[in-house]
């Protein structure tokens, strides 16, 4: 679920991380999951302030990902 906080939206899980590729292919950024690769190479992504190039990275509740001037908190269930 994708909640519109203002500056910063959030992402809702069900399970206890997701990983990168997936945020990106979930928050609309991507439109596959292969494509992550590729984006996170040629496009700068920070999670928690830190660039971020790995599409296996875990994300976990309250990891605040910036990526084209959007900020997106990733929250739980």
């Amino acid at each position: 679920m994708l909640l519109d906080r203002g500056y910063m939206k959030k992402i809702v899980i069900q399970s206890e991380y997701i990983t990168l590729g997936q945020f990106l292919k979930f928050s609309g950024i991507i439109s596959s999951g292969a494509m992550a690769k590729m984006y996170l190479l040629e496009n700068s992504v920070l999670v928690d302030g830190v660039n971020e190039s790995r599409r296996g990275r875990k994300l976990y509740p309250k990891t605040v990902i910036e990526v084209n001037n959007q900020k997106y908190e990733i929250g739980r269930e």
